[in-house]
């Protein structure tokens, strides 16, 4: 509950905070998740760009590090991220 405290006391928009939420309350011990993005915005009620914007803002402030994983055949595939 540590880090929502500090996720309510920081500067960040409200729509960085409802998303580090959403990837906190689906992420797994090691606070690693791999949602699409389509998925959070459609989840959340959001734009795919405010999305975007929110990962970047968490990105920032070092709450999130974002990793492409990639395919065998080199295709992309879906994010990773890893909570602070």
């Amino acid at each position: 509950m540590t880090n929502f405290r500090n996720i309510y006391s920081s500067d960040l928009s409200h729509r960085a905070r409802s998303v580090y939420m959403y990837l906190k309350d689906r992420a797994d011990r090691d606070g690693k998740c791999w949602p699409a993005i389509k998925t959070i915005a459609r989840e959340l009620g959001l734009s795919s760009s405010t999305v975007k914007r929110a990962l970047d803002d968490l990105c920032q402030a070092g709450l999130l590090t974002k990793e492409t994983r990639w395919r065998e055949n080199g295709g992309r595939t879906s994010n990773l991220y890893r909570l602070s």
